[in-house]
C-alpha cells in the first residue's frame, strides 16, 4: 500500500503545493482510492505513476473548493480517454447536486458506469480485503474523516510441507493461500491452516477532513498505523484555526498521541507558510508527538 500526497495546501494553492488530494494505491501501479479531489489534482495525477485507468474510488471529506474542485476535470478526462471501468465516489449530502450541476452547464458527460454515494456515519464499504468507515468532523460545514482498515492476510505457503505431502500445483493453490479448503481432483481434502504461516495483520490507515480537535478523530485514528491530520496554522494561531473548524501543529499532533498511531503525517497547511517555515512547524508537531512527518506534494509514503 502506497499514499501519495498530491496536494497539500489549505484553501488555495501556492508555489510550492497544490490543493487536497491524496492517493491511496494498493501497489505502485495498481488499484488507486482518492482522498478528496482540489482544483488540477489531475495535473498532479500525471505528474506520478498513478494511471487513471486504475482509479476506483473517491473519497471526499467536504464540500469546499479546495477539495471538490477538480472533480469535473478527472471526470471528463477521464472519459475523453475512453477509460470504461466505473468509478465510485463517496462524500456528504450535496455531492451529487455539484458534479450533475458542473457536468450539466458545462454540457459535459461521462461514457463510464458512475455511482455517487452521499455517506452516512458508520461502515460505508466492505469487501474481503478492507472496511471503509466514516465519522463526521468538526467543521465549519459537514466534513467527514475515513478509516480505512485491511482485513489480516493469510501466511505465505510453506511449499516444502505441500512437496512433501504430495500436493501438485494447480489453480487450487490460489485458494490456499487464501486461507480456503481445498478438494484436489483425487479426492483429498486439504485443509489451508496445515500449510499456511502466521497471518499478517491488515494495516489501518485513517485520512481526516478538516477539523478542529474532537473526539471523533481520536475514534477514527485509534491505533491506526498512518494517521493523515491537518495541520492549517501554527501552535500559536489555535484561537483562529479552531474558530474556522481547523487544527494547528500542536492540537494534529495531540490527537495522534491520543489514538497511539504508528505515524502521523501533517497537511493542509495554510499557503503563508513557505519551505524555511517547515522545519518550525515539524518542531511543533515532534514536541507532543515524535514520529511526525510533514507532507509535501509528490511525497510517496510506502505502507
Amino acid at each position: 500500500m502506497y499514499l501519495t500526497f498530491l496536494g497539500t495546501c489549505a484553501g488555495a494553492p501556492s508555489l510550492q503545493r497544490n490543493v487536497t488530494s491524496i492517493a491511496l494505491s494498493f501497489s505502485p501501479k495498481g488499484e488507486t482510492w482518492l482522498f478528496d479531489c482540489g482544483e488540477a489534482t489531475q495535473h498532479q495525477f500525471m505528474r506520478t505513476e498513478l494511471k487513471p485507468g486504475r482509479l476506483e474510488k473517491i473519497f471526499i471529506t467536504h464540500l469546499h473548493g479546495d477539495h471538490i474542485f477538480g472533480l469535473p476535470g478527472i471526470l471528463t478526462s477521464r472519459s475523453m480517454s475512453s477509460i470504461a471501468t466505473p468509478l465510485t465516489i463517496y462524500g456528504p449530502k450535496g455531492l451529487k447536486t455539484f458534479i450533475d450541476t458542473a457536468l450539466t452547464v458545462s454540457g459535459s458527460w461521462v461514457d463510464f458506469p458512475l455511482e455517487i454515494i452521499e455517506v452516512e456515519p458508520g461502515i460505508i464499504e466492505e469487501n474481503d480485503e478492507f472496511r471503509v468507515i466514516a465519522q463526521p468532523l468538526n467543521h465549519v460545514i459537514p466534513c467527514f474523516g475515513y478509516r480505512i482498515e485491511q482485513r489480516d492476510r493469510p501466511g505465505r505457503l510453506d511449499e516444502r510441507r505441500l512437496k512433501d505431502d504430495n500436493i501438485p500445483a494447480g489453480a487450487w493453490l490460489q485458494q490456499l493461500k487464501k486461507g480456503k479448503n481445498i478438494r484436489l481432483p483425487d479426492g483429498r481434502d486439504v485443509m489451508a491452516e496445515r500449510y499456511l504461516g502466521p497471518s499478517k495483520k491488515g494495516k489501518v490507515v485513517t485520512i481526516l477532513g478538516d477539523t478542529a480537535p474532537c473526539d471523533n478523530a481520536v475514534v477514527l485514528a485509534m491505533h491506526a498505523d498512518i494517521l493523515v491530520h491537518e495541520a492549517t496554522l501554527e501552535a500559536a494561531m489555535a484561537e483562529k484555526a479552531n474558530g474556522r473548524g481547523h487544527s494547528t501543529t500542536a492540537q494534529a499532533a495531540s490527537i495522534a498521541q491520543q489514538a497511539q498511531v504508528g505515524k502521523l503525517i501533517a497537511t493542509h497547511f495554510s499557503s503563508r507558510y513557505r519551505q524555511q517555515d517547515m522545519p518550525r512547524l515539524l518542531a511543533e508537531c515532534r514536541t507532543e508527538f515524535a514520529n511526525t512527518e510533514l507532507a509535501y506534494d509528490f511525497m510517496v509514503v510506502n505502507l
